[in-house]
């Protein structure tokens, strides 16, 4: 007869970490009005543009101001045009206390890119090269290659690393990648690269026609019409400063 042990019993559920891609709402203005104003008019009343989307809202550029945030209004604004705001970051004490009235969580800090060395910095020999012991380099992440159309409603995310489609991104399609994103058919969804913070990441598509782009957090979406030169043409997207730079392939 089996006799089953309390360490083989089975649990009814597991305990795991997980990283889930979510966009972040960088505030630049305190002032609830424009804020509104602001999103309507890029937005307008255009429902397909997020997809019930995880955010967080980062207060670093406002965390300085005086006026209060009305966060029930910025939630509910949010929630209008399909996502799920669910935290904040980078605010005052004062910000952030009345963020966790309004039902927000607390988010991790950006990463801050590090400020290059000055030309005459000195470098410290690592110890273990000091010691002469050969230290092995960290093992690639993998390209993702995916070679089929990826379907409205379908995300695709290349954690750690670049993204390769070779088909058809449809509209309300999303492709992520924490490197670059490569295309080789049209981009007709949305494209984030850099999803981690990686400003050096690029987009590559033989036809540009996408709903949004962005790197880094910069996007770019329909809204503003793409140059004449890129437009259905193949291109690529790359970040300069905070602008995203379109040019032709």
């Amino acid at each position: 007869m089996a006799v089953e042990t309390p360490g083989a019993a089975r649990t009814s559920f597991d305990l795991k970490s997980t990283q889930l891609p979510v966009v972040a709402v960088v505030l630049k203005s305190s002032d609830g009005t424009q804020i509104e104003a602001e999103f309507r008019r890029q937005l307008g009343d255009d429902q397909s543009f997020f997809d019930d989307d995880l955010v967080v809202i980062d207060l670093a550029a406002v965390r300085d101001e005086t006026r209060p945030i009305d966060f029930p209004a910025l939630v509910a604004l949010l929630k209008e045009h399909r996502t799920r705001p669910v935290a904040v970051r980078g605010g005052s004490a004062g910000q952030m206390q009345a963020a966790f009235e309004a039902g927000l969580a607390a988010a991790p800090e950006a990463p801050q890119r590090p400020a290059p060395a000055p030309v005459d910095a000195v470098h410290e020999v690592p110890e273990a090269q000091a010691r002469g012991v050969r230290e092995l380099p960290a093992a690639p992440v993998p390209t993702l290659v995916i070679d089929k159309p990826v379907r409205s409603g379908q995300q695709i995310y290349a954690r750690g690393g670049d993204l390769v489609v070779l088909a058809i991104v449809n509209f309300g399609a999303e492709v992520i990648a924490d490197g670059s994103i490569h295309v080789y058919a049209p981009l007709r969804g949305r494209a984030m690269a850099g999803a981690r913070g990686d400003a050096t990441a690029r987009i590559y598509t033989t036809c540009l026609e996408p709903q949004l782009v962005s790197i880094a957090g910069m996007y770019r979406t329909t809204d503003n019409e793409l140059p004449e030169n890129v437009r259905g043409k193949a291109a690529q997207v790359r970040l300069e400063g905070e602008k995203l730079i379109f040019e032709p392939l």
